[in-house]
């Protein structure tokens, strides 16, 4: 077994579950928070959390996942009527990715979409078709012309001035919905800004951050 989801009333809770089930330290392995657990009133009524764990797999594996990814995902393109290059880069230090294609061309906008959706569903496309041709599941992400770097950067620096703005004001700030990569980001941007703490709200599409004054 080399991957594998589990819910809990929490997100620490989930992942323990999962690392016991697989066998593995948190070291070993790389986790995806699916759903992160919601707090009722009273402790009545919360929602629970869910991960996907992920093993991490040697080089050769990996290695193998890209050729196949690549050829796959060309293959979409063609089918799109759609040119561009596919390269492989290094995927971004904030996610769970193992490997990352970008691509490169003339008007791609549309494989991007609205908020990253068109760009989520490929990835999300390409990672099952690239599964089931390997018999094995290796996390990875796809880039457009540098976009996911850029709106990574942009939600940084949004986070920071947030979290400087609820510090002056001392009240609440909420961001706009976001997805769970997304809003990943900024927990991790304000993870050790002093004054400040962040909590998720909302269901599915609606979910957002908020940033909350804190001694």
């Amino acid at each position: 077994m080399d991957s594998l989801e589990k819910s809990a009333k929490t997100v620490d809770e989930a992942i323990d579950l999962a690392l016991e089930e697989l066998g593995a330290s948190r070291e070993e392995v790389e986790i995806v928070v699916l759903k992160e657990g919601r707090s009722g009133f009273l402790g009545i009524g919360g929602g629970g959390a869910m991960v996907r764990v992920f093993r991490r797999h040697a080089d050769e594996t990996v290695r193998e996942a890209v050729s196949v990814a690549k050829d796959i995902l060309e293959q979409l393109l063609s089918l799109m009527d759609i040119e561009a290059v596919v390269e492989d880069k290094k995927p971004s230090e904030s996610g769970h990715a193992q490997f990352n294609l970008e691509l490169k061309g003339e008007d791609l906008g549309v494989l991007i979409g609205r908020r990253g959706q068109t760009l989520a569903s490929l990835q999300y496309l390409l990672y099952l078709m690239a599964g089931h041709r390997l018999k094995v599941h290796v996390p990875l992400s796809i880039d457009v012309e540098g976009y996911l770097e850029r709106r990574n950067e942009s939600l940084q620096g949004l986070a920071l001035r947030m979290a400087e703005r609820v510090i002056t004001t001392g009240q609440i700030a909420v961001m706009e919905p976001m997805s769970p990569r997304e809003r990943r980001i900024i927990h991790l941007t304000l993870k050790d800004f002093k004054g400040v703490v962040t909590q998720s709200i909302g269901e599915g599409e609606y979910r957002k951050v908020t940033i909350v004054p804190h001694k």
